[in-house]
This record gives structure tokens, sequence and C-alpha cells, in this order.
């Protein structure tokens, strides 16, 4: 894109120089007289005003439609960036639910699991064996 605007502005440059130039050697070595030099100069001036500024206008046009091109593909990849993140954060959100819910129940299983063991602990505690109960008791 930068390579084109250079190229034209290269080129605009060379085609005004040039014009200037030719005309400055057709009036150096035209036969004519100081009037009618006077009057072709004028006419060449104006012809020469009217033609840098239609090249300016479009040179203007084209600017404006890069910036509006630019735009547009800066709008579409702020849409894309925006239904990425969107995807993103609803995929962390749904890992992380699955995440909190193998959690709570591999809490709960292990939980349950020290509950029982410990009722079993407090259990084998209270009931004293078989043969320590015979040698505990007064006989």
């Amino acid at each position: 894109m930068s390579d084109n605007n250079d190229e034209f502005g290269a080129f605009l440059v060379g085609f005004i120089v040039g014009g200037l130039t030719g005309a400055v050697v057709a009036l150096l070595f035209a036969p004519q007289s100081g009037e009618e030099t006077r009057a072709l100069i004028k006419d060449k001036s104006i012809e020469l005003r009217d033609k840098a500024q239609h090249t300016a206008e479009e040179a203007l046009a084209h600017a404006e439609a890069a910036a509006a091109d630019a735009r547009a593909r800066a709008e579409e990849l702020a849409k894309v960036a925006r239904q990425r993140a969107e995807e993103l954060a609803a995929e962390v959100r749904t890992r992380s639910t699955e995440a909190y819910s193998t959690a709570k129940e591999r809490g709960t299983a292990i939980y349950e699991d020290v509950k029982e063991r410990g009722k079993t602990a407090v259990e084998s505690i209270r009931k004293p064996k078989k043969g320590e109960a015979e040698s505990e008791s007064p006989a």
C-alpha cells in the first residue's frame, strides 16, 4: 500500500517537473512576440494549474478510499477478535464449572471415606477385642 503511494507521488513530481521543463523550453525557442509569449505563459499556467488540481483531487479520492478500506478491515478484525474472546470466555466458564463439579465430587467422596474410617476407628476403640476383654476383667 505504501509502495503504491510512493510510486504515485514520484510519478506526480516527474509529471509536474517535466511539464514545466517542456513549457520553459518551448517558450525560449518559440519565435513569438512578448505579448504572445505572455498570453501563452498565462494559458499554459492555467492549464497546468487545472491538471495539478485534477491530480490532487484524484490523489485525495485514492487516499480516502484507502482509509475507508483500512477502517473496514480494522472493524472486521475487531469483530473477529471479539467473537474469539467470547468463545474463549465461554470455554473457560465451561471448564471451570466442570473442574468445580469434579473437585466437589472428589471432596465429598474423600469426606465420606474419612467419616466412615473415623466411625470405624471410634468403634474399634470403644469395643475391646476378645482377648483384651478377658485379661482386663478381674477374675
